[in-house]
């Protein structure tokens, strides 16, 4: 985690970021990130979800959506992990919408899947192979984001 707020420090530092956190997976992330980011940062945060307590995604459905105070500002996305990308795209095509000059993703973890994603993270704490995976925000049919490490359903 502490090389990872460096990479963000080192590239946001001086930009007085909007830190948007995508929930509910991203909680724990966020938690453990934000106090070694050292500048000045606003945070909010959305909730947009596709997978409904189940081990497969759906439609996105959004609980909270971007607020309006993005306007021309560089906005840093946190979330638990890039798996397909869907929903890290959606969010970040919301945030353009409503007129962030510059958005940036940082996830916990991303999935290695072998398919083409429609969105890149900048920073990544962990590399995952292709597994379902719960813990540190991540959960397993709604249950398990509270467990201090990631583990993968058999």
């Amino acid at each position: 985690m502490q090389q990872l707020a460096v990479s963000i420090t080192h590239s946001l530092g001086e930009s007085e970021p909007l830190v948007l956190c995508v929930m509910s997976g991203a909680a724990v992330f966020a938690g453990r990130l934000l106090p070694q980011l050292r500048f000045p940062l606003e945070f909010d945060y959305v909730q947009a979800n596709r997978y409904h307590n189940r081990t497969h995604g759906d439609e996105i459905i959004w609980k909270v959506m971007p607020g309006n105070n993005m306007h021309g500002r560089t906005v840093l996305v946190l979330d638990d992990i890039l798996d397909e990308g869907v929903t890290l795209a959606a969010v970040r095509e919301k945030c353009l919408e409503a007129g962030a000059s510059r958005v940036l993703i940082a996830v916990l973890t991303e999935k290695v899947t072998g398919q083409l994603k429609p969105i890149h993270a900048d920073f990544v704490g962990l590399v995952l192979p292709n597994r379902y995976v719960f813990g540190c925000g991540m959960d397993v049919r709604g249950w398990w984001r509270n467990l201090p490490e990631i583990y993968a359903l058999k």
